[in-house]
């Protein structure tokens, strides 16, 4: 079961990249800045618990 729901799940990222490029590159556009302004906001976060 574990391995047919990732098999779908890789198709429909496939499909989706096929069908409508663009889009899945805003996506992924999206996704990194979402990372990146966490990873900051963690960082920030414990360097004011440790510098007071």
């Amino acid at each position: 079961m574990k391995k047919i729901a990732s098999i779908a799940g890789i198709a429909l990222v496939l499909f989706f990249v096929i069908a409508q490029p663009g889009q899945a590159a805003h996506l992924v556009s999206n996704i990194v800045d979402f990372l990146r302004s966490s990873a900051e906001a963690v960082i920030t976060f414990v360097s004011n618990v440790f510098n007071g």
